[in-house]
């Protein structure tokens, strides 16, 4: 079985395996990877360990060798250059008149390239600004466009729920989320609750789908009319967590709530299926405000 570890890169919490080789590796230890962009300084989240090769996509790249002091020195030295960049750059993309906004730069590790990344509406001719670029830092420029969801996921931020956005902190990759998975789980359609930072619906919306798409159609539907142990009524609200609905019910000219347990009511469900076309299509379509 071959000797592996599982590093990540800076920008980004998706994790990578390597082969270890030789190397005792452990957590926290920065070591130096080959990867299609060259040589890169990653960081080890899981100590080196054999694993079977199934769990593996081949080929396999190497750890090239446990970060030395120099390496660190150089990733440093990097990572302070990063806002002068930055400021360079938007003074540029200004000057030019140029419809886009530059959120970030990386300096690859052998200092031979730096990387802009921007949004932008639609496409640019970001020519010209490359050779300004290129006259002021003299290495090789490489301008990324990306949208507005790898956009919250390099700045990051503090969502809603008050933790660090997903995207940025515990989620490799972007999950399809739709306005159907907020309906399945009883929750506001107002754009401002059920968005993002970057203006999409929260990914954590898929998060427990599975689970409310299967409670949704166990439920009777808001307004249904049922039947419960002290006579027809009305359903107001439901809880899937607890499978529970209350519901309304008029009895000697009063109207009463009662919190009833899901086997406690009886109610016919008609066959007719929810169906959101617009939703089918585009499923990650940002609300609209």
């Amino acid at each position: 079985m071959p000797n592996v570890v599982v590093v990540k890169f800076k920008r980004g919490c998706k994790p990578y395996y390597f082969g270890a080789g030789k190397y005792e590796l452990t957590r926290g230890q920065g070591v130096v990877v080959e990867t299609a962009r060259g040589l890169e300084y990653a960081t080890v989240v899981e100590p080196s360990r054999e694993v079977e090769e199934k769990d593996i996509v081949s080929p396999l790249k190497p750890v090239v060798r446990p970060a030395t002091e120099k390496d660190e020195a150089a990733v440093a030295a990097n990572e302070a250059r990063r806002p002068e960049a930055i400021r360079i750059c938007k003074e540029k993309v200004v000057a030019r008149g140029l419809p886009m906004k530059i959120i970030d730069c990386e300096f690859t590790f052998d200092g031979s390239k730096v990387v802009f990344t921007f949004t932008a509406e639609g496409r640019v001719d970001f020519r010209e600004l490359v050779r300004d670029l290129a006259s002021v830092f003299h290495i090789r420029i490489e301008l990324r466009q990306v949208g507005i969801r790898d956009e919250a996921r390099i700045l990051g931020g503090i969502a809603p729920c008050g933790r660090e956005v997903c995207c940025a902190g515990c989620m490799p990759d972007f999950k399809k989320v739709s306005i159907k998975m907020a309906k399945n789980q009883g929750l506001s359609l107002n754009p401002g609750k059920i968005s993002g930072l970057c203006g999409r619906l929260m990914c954590c919306l898929a998060y427990e789908n599975e689970y409310y798409a299967s409670a949704c159609k166990k439920m009777p539907k808001i307004g249904a009319s049922v039947t419960t142990p002290e006579g027809k009524g009305t359903v107001v609200s439901a809880n899937m967590l607890k499978m529970e609905v209350r519901v309304k019910i008029e009895k000697d000219g009063a109207l009463l709530y009662r919190d009833l347990p899901l086997q406690d009511v009886g109610f016919r469900r008609g066959n007719e299926q929810e169906r959101d076309a617009d939703e089918e299509k585009n499923p990650e379509k940002p609300a609209e405000k």
